[in-house]
This record gives structure tokens, sequence and C-alpha cells, in this order.
């Protein structure tokens, strides 16, 4: 293919100061030599995003900084030390921007844990614009001919479900709790879970997110916001002993205390959501003679990402999407405060 025409300038979604976005002009980046720059046509829009906006984490964050971290683009030009990407080839720009390659976390296929990570929308500029740049070696592989609006909330929130199931140690058969089910990453973790052959429970609160649940596959559905006593509810639902494995992907503390209330003896606890400033506490009695594991999952590595773009290349995976302007990203963000929104929203960024 030969050379794509590259602008000066681009659209992007700044964060200039914490709180405060502006969407503006900024210059088009130019590719280190191990990068590529990508021509991002869709982003979709996370909660991390929203804690990178108000910089809650206790993980510094740079500023200004172009957030987003779910870009599916085209690749339009490549520093000279990359063999592995090609001009015109669809490629993803996941959390994990950058590691180092030779720590021994990178050496073991942990690349997330990297003490010199580069996190894209966060220490490094994101997706929220029209092009973006990658490591080479760490962009997501997209087949050919792939829908990018469908594909990008996988290279996020896919991906992190996708491994929390996998860090679970859940089997065929066996059932999986999933709280905080109606959101972004629940209602595509109830489809990772079924197409991984478990049996799911879907907690969240309202009516409406209970029936997106229960079309996305969940087989049961516990609504926090009417139900009298939520742990007693999630053991009825699953035989009277509790799910096999719960993953927590809720943006608030609560359900990180009750969760080993009523997960199964020898069942696994898996925390992936990260709400600000919360802790994780249980009873140390309780889970040591019912033998329970509370382990967090964080984002996955190069090899669980292929393996999670698979499952949706083979039709597996639906991610309930609505596409919006990358102009009105701050309407997600109030809707995300106000816990309206049900599935995921992306960007399309020529608009």
């Amino acid at each position: 293919m030969g050379a794509i025409p590259i602008p000066h300038e681009q659209w992007a979604q700044v964060i200039e100061k914490d709180g405060e976005l502006s969407f503006k002009k900024i210059p088009v980046p130019k590719p280190a030599p191990d990068q590529v720059l990508v021509q991002i046509r869709y982003s979709g829009v996370c909660h991390t995003d929203l804690h990178a906006l108000t910089n809650d984490w206790p993980l510094p964050r740079k500023t200004p900084v172009v957030g987003g971290h779910e870009g599916a683009g085209i690749v339009i030009a490549k520093g000279p030390l990359v063999t592995s990407v090609n001009i015109g080839d669809a490629v993803g720009i996941k959390w994990l921007n950058s590691s180092c390659m030779v720590c021994t976390y990178c050496m073991k296929g942990d690349e997330p844990l990297c003490p010199h990570a580069e996190l894209s929308g966060y220490t490094v500029d994101g997706s929220f614009q029209q092009y973006a740049l990658a490591n080479a070696l760490h962009c997501a592989r997209i087949p050919e001919g792939t829908d990018l609006a469908a594909i990008a909330p996988v290279l996020c929130a896919g991906l992190t479900v996708y491994k929390g199931l996998k860090e679970s140690g859940a089997r065929p058969g066996e059932l999986v709790a999933i709280v905080g089910a109606g959101g972004g990453l629940g209602s595509i973790a109830i489809q990772y879970a079924k197409a991984m052959g478990m049996h799911v429970i879907a907690i969240d609160g309202g009516m409406e997110k209970g029936e997106a649940c229960k079309k996305l596959g969940a087989e049961s559905y516990v609504d926090f916001m009417s139900c009298k006593d939520l742990v007693e509810e999630v053991k009825r639902v699953s035989d009277g002993e509790g799910p096999h494995a719960v993953l927590l992907l809720a943006p608030q503390e609560k359900p990180f205390q009750q969760a080993t209330s009523y997960v199964r003896s020898k069942g696994v606890v898996v925390c992936i959501g990260l709400p600000a400033g919360a802790r994780v506490s249980m009873p140390v009695f309780d889970t040591v003679v019912r033998m329970i594991t509370v382990k967090g999952s964080y984002v996955g590595n190069r090899e669980d990402t292929q393996e999670a773009i698979d499952f949706f290349s083979r039709g597996m995976i639906h991610a309930p999407i609505k596409i919006v302007g990358l102009s009105e990203v701050g309407k997600v963000f109030e809707m995300m405060e106000q816990n309206k929104i049900v599935g995921r929203y992306v960007l399309d960024m020529s608009r």
C-alpha cells in the first residue's frame, strides 16, 4: 500500500486539568522507531477514562493528556524498526500502550505488571484523538474486514473480563456471578462466560439492566435495588451453595465487602473494578475454614488479547454499543457518573 496523506492537525479530547476536558485541535504526532501511527476510526469509552479525567487514583497521570484506550483504526505510518505491522493493517490501541519487554514480568508474559509500562490515555496520549501512537509490539492485531466500531470495546472491556474469567479458574458448567453485569464490562463478561461454558448470575440494579442481562444470556438476575437480602438471594439462585466464582466489576465499594459472604466454599472472588479509595475486607475465620480465594485481575497480556479477539471474530461476542461523536464524550461521562449507561458507548472520530 502506498503512502497515506497525513494531516498536520487533528481533533482531540484533551484533559487540561482535573475534571476539565477541552475539545480542540492538536498536532498529529510522529511515530518513534518502534511505534505505529494509527488513524483511529472508533474508540470505546471506559470507566477508567472517567478516573483519568477526575484523577482520583493513586497513580500519577500525565497532564495534559489525551484520554482513551479502546481505539480501533488503521496503521498509516510506522517507525523504521517496525516489521511486525504493515501500513493498512487494522490494529487496536489498548490500556497497555507499551512495556520494557526485558523485566522479569515481561519475560514471563505478565507485561501489564511491568514497572515501566506506559498506559494509553493516562501516562501517554490515548485514543480520544483522530491519530494516535502505539508501540508496534503491543497493539492488538485485528482481522481484516472486522467492524471497527463493534470491536472497540473488546480492546479493554472484553480483554479485562476475559482475563478475569481465566483468573477465576471457573470451569464449564460452573456458576459465575458477575457484579455490575449491566454495565459496559458486565454486558461483555456475560457473553464471554457463556462462550466459555459457564452459567451466569447477573447482579446489578434496575429492571432495564435486568432485561438487558437476560437477553445477553444470564440465567438469573439479582436486583440489588429491590431484593431484601442480596447475599441470601444470590445463594438461592445458585443451588443454595453460592457461585463458584464472582467477578466484581462495580465502581462502588459495597459489593467488594459482600462477595465473600455468598461465594461458595473453595470459591474465588476476582476484583476487577477500581472504585476510588475502596478497600476489601473479609472475616478471617470464614475465609480460612471455607478456603475462599480473593484475588485481583488486571488487563490481559498480548496472548490474552488475541484470544479475546478470536471469540469476537467467531461471532460469540456482540458488545451492545451506542455510537456518538468524539465531541460528545463529556455527555457520556455525565451519564457514567449517574450510572445511567447500559452497555458501551463508542466514539466516532469523524464527528
